[in-house]
């Protein structure tokens, strides 16, 4: 125990040979952190539970070069809680004072065990404990004070939601769905779709069945290469994740985790420049053009086509959670669309829709079948990893408060988000009121 009321003693929170070059989640005066030697053999550092940037538990963390890394996007931090590098900045970048993790006032290991001082203590060095000293159990870490935007809040009644793939209901046939934390039963008789409960409204779109609890006050996403000849599509089986949907719309808005969360499936992504992001009823759009190899190109392995080439990034977000990511080599005309919808269905869960619609470009043939069917398993792969990163996250929701969390430039969709929930939130509380 600590050797004074509240946080101001010392702690124990480890055996010293438990820690090594592994984060070890630990507990000191009711607060989270982590212990770990940033070298074999070398001394133990402490460091609060969470990331800065976007709260990822550095329970999951690496020891990289001395220095402790987030398994999400890369930053690095010092035996000091100095944040060292943020990878999106790029080598030239400067991490704000923001960035630097509050460290407890003092870690030490002394009599075979690690103390932690979360605060200044009365005594310069733990005590020799008398026997065998109790440890605080390590618990969850710790999570933000301000507002967070989790699946089943109230404004989530005001918009379309998908519930399931159009295939999944048979005709004359009936399926059970969760949704914000109510079941539903849907059944299709004589070419129409109902629901019992009643809803406000059930449609189908875009091969999904779509439900509305209450009158919706979202705004459509529209999806062009839907009717697009020229596009050919693949639904990935539906996945679930155990986490809510604000913070994976997040990810898909992301563009840096990829070489960290995804360092064997997808190739590493070029450094992140300036975007433009355009505000849009319902949500915003963000257009990037950056040049990047594009070996898949048939033309380049005839020298018709150089390998570095033009590509447009397009992303398009509808609040609260429909996403379409189009990607266009503008020098071949080939396009990859990825259509990301979410379904909040608890607290802690959220089905995932997506679909893959390839284009191979003006005078070319349709993406052949055998290239549809290896495009969605290297997707169905990658989202894979992203759910495993959301199981980690231990998050209730999205948070909105922007100082809990640190944001940089190359996160300006990620905020865009945050907003657009925001104003979606307050526009359901308008809906509501004048019910």
């Amino acid at each position: 125990m600590g050797t004074s009321g509240g946080a101001t003693g010392w702690f124990p929170v480890a055996r010293a040979t438990d820690v090594g070059t592994v984060p070890v989640p630990v507990s000191a005066a009711g607060r989270s952190y982590v212990v770990v030697r940033l070298r074999p053999g070398g001394e133990v550092s402490a460091f609060p539970a969470r990331c800065p940037h976007r709260l990822v538990p550095l329970a999951t963390a690496s020891v990289v070069e001395g220095r402790l890394e987030c398994p999400a996007h890369g930053w690095r931090f010092d035996g000091e809680g100095r944040c060292a590098e943020i990878p999106s900045l790029g080598a030239e970048g400067t991490p704000p004072p923001r960035a630097d993790l509050s460290t407890p006032w003092a870690v030490e290991e002394r009599h075979g065990w690690v103390w932690i001082a979360p605060d200044r203590a009365a005594l310069p060095s733990p005590p020799r404990p008398a026997g065998t000293p109790g440890i605080e159990p390590a618990r969850e870490p710790d999570r933000p004070s301000g507002p967070m935007f989790g699946n089943l809040d109230p404004s989530l009644k005001h918009a379309w939601h998908p519930v399931a793939l159009s295939r999944e209901l048979r005709d004359g046939g009936w399926l059970q769905v969760r949704l914000l934390g109510r079941t539903w039963t849907l059944n299709r008789c004589n070419g129409g779709v109902g629901a019992d409960p009643p809803a406000f409204a059930v449609r189908e779109r875009l091969g999904l069945v779509w439900l509305a609890p209450a009158e919706p006050a979202d705004v459509p996403l529209e999806v062009p290469e839907a009717g697009d000849r020229s596009f050919v599509g693949g639904w990935l089986p539906p996945l679930r994740s155990p986490g809510p949907a604000g913070p994976l719309a997040d990810t898909f808005l992301d563009a840096t985790h990829g070489p960290f969360v995804h360092p064997s499936t997808l190739a590493a992504l070029p450094e992140t420049g300036p975007y433009e992001l355009i505000r849009e009823p319902g949500g915003f759009r963000s257009v990037q053009e950056q040049e990047v190899d594009n070996p898949v190109d048939p033309a380049v392995a005839t020298g018709e086509r150089p390998l570095r080439q033009r590509r447009r990034t397009t992303y398009v977000h509808r609040a609260p959670f429909q996403l379409r990511l189009r990607q266009e080599f503008l020098d071949s005309g080939a396009t990859t669309t990825l259509l990301y919808l979410l379904q909040p269905e608890d607290a802690d869960s959220t089905r995932i829709y997506v679909c893959l619609m390839l284009a191979t470009g003006p005078g070319q043939r349709l993406p052949a079948p055998a290239t549809v069917t290896e495009q969605v398993a290297l997707q169905q792969q990658v989202l894979e990893e992203d759910i495993r990163c959301q199981a980690a996250l231990l998050l209730p929701g999205l948070p909105l408060d922007p100082r809990d969390e640190v944001h940089v430039p190359a996160d300006a969709r990620g905020v865009a988000l945050r907003q657009a929930l925001c104003d979606f939130r307050m526009l359901g509380q308008r809906r509501r009121l004048a019910a």
